[in-house]
């Protein structure tokens, strides 16, 4: 019964993260803090995953090391933003610009 409730919640971040993704379209901090909360529920439904079926965590401290990573890119981008606009909005720059 608790591993039914705690892969609901595994779920409902993820899910929630994806809206959170699909609605905000205005700020990138916004977006990047979106796709960590959805990171953040893969990472704990496969760590229910993993203990369900009493399997070693070697893979899911792999999936840490990508989710820094990405974290770390997300925020490199960023600062990459706001320095060369000013701000994180993604209305005053166009993609068509170089």
């Amino acid at each position: 019964m608790m591993m039914n409730i705690n892969s609901l919640v595994a779920i409902f971040m993820f899910f929630s993260g994806a809206w959170g993704f699909c609605s905000n379209r205005k700020h990138l901090l916004v977006m990047l803090l979106a796709l960590e909360f959805m990171v953040l529920g893969l990472f704990f439904f496969l760590f229910l995953f993993f203990n369900f079926f009493e399997v070693e965590l070697y893979f899911s401290m792999i999936f840490l090391i990508f989710f820094v990573c990405e974290g770390a890119l997300g925020l490199s981008v960023l600062v990459s933003m706001i320095r060369t606009h000013g701000n994180d909005f993604f209305q005053t720059f166009s993609i068509l610009q170089c």
